[in-house]
């Protein structure tokens, strides 16, 4: 529709995601005292009786978040789940239901619709959640899958991106790259494949980083490892869209600077392979690759001898005060900003 009034439109591109949710929401107001926490966090907190319910959604676009020519149906279906999941989790609680909504078109045969389903059946039934309602419709461009995640956790256990604290611990389990460095794989070989220069694509032994990238975890025993332990994190996210990225929304939140050491950040010897190959930085993909959906989190410094003996989690830097900025320390010795480079949902596609 065309505005008469003024031709000059701003592009979606220019704020990016994060941006235009700020926009778009900066005059809401909360109504209910129900409502603990809104928008700006992994998920909302919703206060209904003895527990808080915990609430997110995300939605998986077909060219934009996933091809199916190399993308089965099943793993789809389980990766839709999983990242609903894991925002559960960055919340320090537990999923208990999900409502899956999905536009589909006429390429779709009731038979692929079956395979999805039962990825999703089988995380839900991994993971402990019901499948408890949703909506179908048709679409004229593919498939599109949204999901909404419903968890609870005890009032006093839920954290937040915004607590984090000067002197506090930063820790992230597992290892960081594996899914971007995946994706680069498939992309290659589908190209390679699609113009005829192979005959069937080739994917090698790597195994654990096509894994990383078409089926997922959410790291719930993270958060069995808090009960365990005692430890509640002063702030936690969940790594959806780039180390570096979710590093700033913390800092951003909690109203403080950060110090990450290079050395620190784990990466996988598969994917510092595949990054050599591609000759990307494995420090890049680590930083800014995004879809790894492991947790960040910060812990009191005294916690540092329980922390450390974990093989699940590594220390990879200090919070500091917020005048010092975020710094990345190199194997050098030298520092630079960190910046936000990862995934952006609304980046220019032109």
């Amino acid at each position: 529709m065309e505005n008469k009034t003024n031709n000059k439109f701003t592009p979606l591109s220019t704020l990016g995601e994060f941006g235009l949710i700020d926009k778009l929401t900066k005059n809401l107001k909360i109504l209910h005292k129900s409502t603990i926490k809104g928008i700006g966090d992994d998920a909302a907190v919703l206060d209904y009786g003895e527990k808080f319910i915990v609430l997110t959604t995300d939605i998986l676009t077909e060219g934009v978040h996933f091809n199916l020519v190399y993308m089965p149906l099943k793993h789809l279906g389980y990766k839709a789940v999983v990242v609903n999941l894991s925002d559960i989790y960055a919340m320090n609680a537990y999923p208990r239901q999900i409502t899956v909504s999905i536009t589909i078109s006429a390429k779709f045969s009731v038979e692929h619709i079956e395979e999805l389903y039962q990825g999703i059946k089988f995380a839900c039934d991994k993971y402990g959640v019901d499948l408890v309602g949703g909506d179908t419709t048709s679409s004229y461009t593919g498939l599109t899958i949204s999901i909404a995640a419903i968890g609870e956790a005890a009032k006093n256990k839920v954290v937040y991106r915004s607590g984090a604290k000067e002197n506090d611990l930063i820790c992230v389990s597992g290892n960081l790259g594996g899914a971007y460095m995946g994706l680069q794989l498939l992309e290659r070989e589908r190209k390679l494949f699609e113009k005829g220069s192979v005959e069937r694509p080739d994917f090698g032994d790597y195994n654990y980083i096509l894994e990383r990238q078409l089926k997922p975890e959410a790291r719930k025993d993270i958060i069995e490892m808090f009960k365990e332990t005692g430890i509640k994190p002063t702030s936690m996210i969940d790594i959806s869209d780039g180390l570096s990225s979710e590093l700033l929304h913390i800092c951003k939140s909690s109203g403080i600077g950060c110090s990450v050491y290079q050395d620190k950040i784990p990466i996988d010897k598969e994917t510092v392979i595949m990054a050599e190959e591609f000759h990307i930085p494995p420090l890049t993909a680590a930083l800014n690759g995004g879809e790894d959906y492991e947790l960040l989190f910060t812990v009191p410094l005294d916690t540092y001898d329980i922390i450390s003996a974990r093989p699940e989690v590594s220390i990879i830097g200090h919070i500091s005060k917020q005048e010092t900025g975020c710094r990345l320390i190199m194997s050098s010795g030298s520092e630079v900003e960190i910046t936000a480079q990862g995934w952006n949902a609304l980046k220019d596609q032109q």
